[in-house]
């Protein structure tokens, strides 16, 4: 017996996706997006996902009797209400109970980078390159820094609904104010923005990160940076690996695409701190790009 389709919605800080997709073969049936609009606030944002779900059934000429959604942020798992979101209207409301009143079935929700790590785990690097993967930290590294945890095939949000949060593993107690409220997190070191602003202190001139790694090779300040961010990031991460001991990592956001990450390198920075005299496991790039975050979200209702 065929799998029915499962349905996801990706809501992004400037458009919402929807997606359609046979969850055995991952061929997607329907795919539409629309802008997310959350100047006009929490009502406005609903709407359009309702928009989007009642165009998609038009379509198809069926509805889901539920649907996943990647949210930035997470529901508390004991107040319900969304927390730790960039799009800061929904912060504070019971975002999850107002979708399934508005589109009247149950909605299974999960912050981007639980969504990025699931929609890889299922469908992207590791069956390709770690078919046998049990357990996954999956890392988003660029403007913020997030993750997920994947312990066969499923999600592990933990009590807080913070599972995979590493972003905020303190790196510097004298370092930089996090929003979080703390100082020194490992996105107050490492997120793209601080390391632009890192070199940009040595340098005394400001580039985009993608031309501070190109440089590195010729420019010292530049090298500074990158050795940086190896480091920092080995010292981060281990504290993961060290508990989870993942089969994999898979690198996504823009300093994901910094190629220094997956050099033997890297590797001999995670060492230095790994309990482990050798790191085994696999340090990838992911394969579904900014796919990856409504893919994760439809298999968050696969059966």
């Amino acid at each position: 017996m065929a799998s029915a389709p499962v349905w996801g919605i990706d809501l992004g800080g400037t458009k919402i996706e929807i997606i359609v997709m046979d969850p055995a073969s991952h061929e997607v049936i329907y795919r539409e997006r629309t802008a997310t609009q959350s100047n006009k606030g929490r009502d406005q944002i609903l709407n359009n996902i309702g928009q989007l779900v009642d165009s998609a059934a038009r379509e198809l000429g069926a509805r889901p009797t539920r649907i996943g959604i990647a949210t930035p942020g997470t529901s508390d798992p004991v107040t319900g209400l969304l927390k730790n979101s960039n799009t800061t209207c929904l912060n504070d409301t019971p975002f999850k109970d107002d979708v399934e009143t508005m589109l009247a079935m149950p909605a299974v929700l999960a912050n981007d980078a639980n969504c990025f790590a699931l929609a890889e785990t299922t469908m992207g690097v590791i069956p390709r390159e770690c078919p046998d993967a049990r357990v996954v930290f999956g890392i988003i590294l660029g403007t913020g820094v997030g993750g997920g945890i994947i312990v066969d095939g499923k999600v592990i949000s933990g009590m807080h609904g913070i599972g995979g949060e590493w972003g905020h593993i303190l790196l510097d107690a004298d370092g930089e104010s996090c929003y979080c409220g703390k100082s020194g997190c490992v996105e107050t070191v490492i997120s793209g923005p601080a390391l632009e602003r890192h070199y940009a202190k040595l340098a005394g001139t400001s580039l985009p990160l993608a031309e501070i790694a190109a440089r590195e090779p010729s420019d010292p300040h530049a090298g500074t940076i990158i050795t940086h961010l190896i480091d920092s990031f080995a010292l981060g991460v281990t504290q993961v690996l060290n508990v989870l001991d993942p089969d994999a990592v898979v690198i996504g956001g823009g300093v994901g695409n910094i190629q220094a990450l997956y050099e033997d390198r890297c590797i001999r920075a995670i060492e230095k701190h790994l309990f482990n005299p050798v790191f085994q496991g696999r340090i990838l790039k992911p394969e579904l790009g900014d796919s990856a975050g409504v893919f994760g979200a439809a298999m968050l209702v696969a059966d």
